[in-house]
């Protein structure tokens, strides 16, 4: 469609979650208590990890990063959200909606990779912890981190300038808590087809790269833990893979989830409740699944309380 055609639209108005007042107050409460969890345990997951020498590993190194994913995708959706809750209607910027899609989609993109990374170092770690510090050296780490920001970076503007370079000529309401991708594409007048052909392609070939190396890297760490001759280090050995396997399990299960049904699938209403899922509460369980399940990181909030309190 020719864009001179198109009306210029200053804003979307987001529905929300609900339209009942009683509802929206509860609510509130609930998703308030959420965010501020979210911000202490990722903000205090990052801060434990660049105090304590004893967490200056490449898989910490990684773990930060994924905390600074989880803190930025979630704060560009929950302050607007508990807003939102707060007020009859909850308009947001043409501009406004553009950054906040263009922030959740590079923020998932680098977590659904920076998973993939992080079970390659725990391949290392477990493989061959002999030559570990040099095969996953701190050059080695912010090249992966370079390339995972890179190309989560890269695939967002891609996405992003596709979706709001569409006309948008009908309706201004988003029945969605967030400029999310399929509810700014129904709301265009264009057709869409070539959209959900790149997200299909570029999002679809990130999350088949990142889960077929996160597999693999789970193959060859079975393996070389089976040739581990006692049981308690083969326990050991897969109690370090426990949290990252079910942090994977979660969001990368969601994102298939969301993403990639069949369009006759497709529920606004149960997007909604997959949306704040993948995006308010998985960023809540990642610092506590790490933290709960790592001996580590339980000693390094010991060894810093006992500082403080001195």
């Amino acid at each position: 469609m020719d864009r001179r055609n198109c009306s210029s639209l200053p804003e979307f108005f987001l529905l929300g979650i609900t339209s009942n007042p009683d509802m929206k107050v509860v609510l509130f409460a609930v998703f308030l208590i959420v965010y501020l969890t979210i911000l202490l345990a990722n903000l205090g997951m990052i801060i434990l990890i660049r105090m304590e020498p004893q967490l200056h590993t490449p898989m910490y190194f990684f773990l930060s990063h994924l905390s600074f994913s989880d803190l930025c995708y979630s704060t560009a959706v929950g302050p607007k959200m508990l807003v939102g809750l707060l007020t009859e209607n909850n308009p947001i910027s043409f501009v406004g909606c553009f950054h906040q899609f263009l922030f959740v989609c590079v923020f998932i993109d680098i977590e659904c990779m920076l998973l993939a990374v992080m079970a390659f170092d725990r391949y290392k770690a477990i493989s061959n912890p002999l030559l570990y510090a040099v095969e996953m050296s701190s050059r080695v780490c912010y090249q992966f981190i370079t390339a995972v920001y890179l190309v989560g970076t890269i695939d967002g503007f891609i996405h992003t300038t596709l979706a709001f370079n569409l006309c948008f000529c009908g309706s201004t309401q988003m029945n969605q808590f967030f400029c999310d991708f399929p509810a700014v594409l129904l709301l265009s007048c264009s057709d869409t087809q070539a959209n959900e052909l790149v997200l299909f392609t570029l999002f679809g070939f990130i999350e088949l790269s990142t889960i077929s190396g996160v597999l693999v890297s789970y193959c060859y760490i079975i393996l070389s833990v089976l040739k581990i001759s006692s049981a308690g280090g083969r326990f050991k050995a897969f109690s370090t893979c426990a949290s990252h396997l079910t942090a994977v399990a979660i969001f990368q299960g969601t994102m298939l989830f969301m993403y990639f049904r069949p369009s006759s699938a497709y529920s606004l209403d149960q997007d909604k409740m997959t949306s704040i899922f993948y995006l308010l509460i998985i960023p809540m369980m990642n610092p506590l699944i790490y933290s709960l399940r790592n001996k580590d990181v339980k000693g390094a909030l010991v060894k810093l309380r006992n500082k403080r309190w001195i």
